[in-house]
């Protein structure tokens, strides 16, 4: 059942571009490459649960390589740049 998948196989990497970067820096978004298989909800409770961090609202887009990468809007007490630094993306 994928409503107990596990939070380590949702997120596959984070990413990292200028673009990403800047949405880090602008909208207080992370960018990660999750599973393909994963709903927005499971990706939610993923980054939620491996960064502790609450998480606004999430956007997902197929890539041309027919990966899944996943625009992470955390909640304004929170901050993408704090975790960003964690994950070793500054």
């Amino acid at each position: 059942m994928l409503s107990a998948m596990d939070p380590q196989k949702v997120i596959k990497r984070v990413v990292i571009t200028q673009d990403t970067v800047s949405l880090v820096e602008k909208e207080n978004k992370i960018t990660f490459i999750v599973d393909i298989k994963a709903t927005k909800k499971q990706i939610k409770d993923a980054v939620e649960k491996l960064y502790e961090v609450k998480v606004e609202k999430v956007n997902t887009l197929i890539t041309p390589l027919g990966e899944k990468k996943a625009f992470v809007k955390l909640k304004p007490e929170y901050s993408a740049s704090e975790l960003a630094v964690k994950l070793g993306i500054f």
